[in-house]
């Protein structure tokens, strides 16, 4: 099985698991990848994800015998190829959870693009990431847009023109990554995130991660009325109601006591 998805309360766990070619991508796990983000709802019982990959290595991009299908591909196969894997990463960036990415040794090509589209990385302190496309003759194009999103321009003009390894301290100076530790340390790290999602009004993180997506991609007038509304929805709704209350009162909120 290329993706083991292990649930756990509201917490979900997706693991890469194909640790004999260092759960590099093939066919199968994306068609996988894409079908799990496509069954995880808003407002359903899942509140967080993190993803992970089996074995020695987070992901090596591209699968070697996937590879060579490639060469021998007529464009329009190319096409219907890459269109899958572009399905793949928009369907993990529209996730309306959080998703934390837990990387130990190594991120590259498309595995940095897993990074890229988690909303959180933590990363071992000897991880390394690299957009090694080029190196191949070919370009990070469907992961760019994502991948930019993350690191910026003048970043991604360096590391996807040189196809360079850097380290995840580098990785956390550009934005890929957010917190770094010995690998033992991993888990404590993503578990303290996952308290941190956990204890935060669900609606209200969904809400927050769909506003970044929206206010990104608009000018500062048309964000500003977005955010105008988006605020006095949150401020009305059942949700904002009561934890504003249960601040005031000095109360634990619903979402905490249990209560509905």
């Amino acid at each position: 099985m290329s993706l083991v998805v292990e649930q756990d309360g509201a917490v979900v766990r997706v693991i890469l698991n194909r640790p004999e070619v260092r759960n590099a991508f093939d066919e199968e796990s994306i068609a996988g990848l894409t079908a799990w983000a496509a069954s995880v709802r808003a407002g359903g019982p899942t509140r967080v994800a993190v993803l992970a990959g089996a074995g020695k290595m987070f992901c090596a991009g591209a699968d070697l015998a996937w590879m060579s299908k490639m060469v021998g591909y007529s464009r329009e196969e190319n096409v219907r190829d890459a269109a899958a894997m572009a399905r793949m990463f928009e369907a993990l960036d529209r996730l309306p959870i959080p998703l934390i990415g837990r990387v130990h040794g190594a991120a590259l090509g498309g595995g940095a693009g897993l990074a890229a589209v988690c909303d959180i990385v933590v990363a071992a302190e000897n991880a390394s990431f690299a957009f090694t496309e080029v190196k191949l003759g070919i370009l990070p194009a469907v992961i760019s847009p994502y991948a930019i999103a993350k690191i910026g321009v003048s970043a991604a003009r360096e590391l996807f023109l040189t196809g360079a390894r850097f380290s995840a301290q580098r990785a956390k100076e550009i934005g890929l990554v957010h917190a770094i530790g010995d690998e033992g340390e991993l888990d404590r790290i993503v578990a303290k995130y996952v308290n941190d999602v956990m204890t935060s009004a669900p609606e209200a993180v969904s809400a927050a991660k769909a506003l970044i997506a929206e206010v990104s991609a608009r000018s500062r007038a048309e964000a500003t009325a977005l955010t105008i509304d988006a605020i006095a929805d949150r401020r009305v709704s059942r949700e904002g109601q009561d934890g504003m209350r249960a601040f005031l009162e000095k109360r634990v909120p619903s979402w905490l006591s249990g209560g509905s």
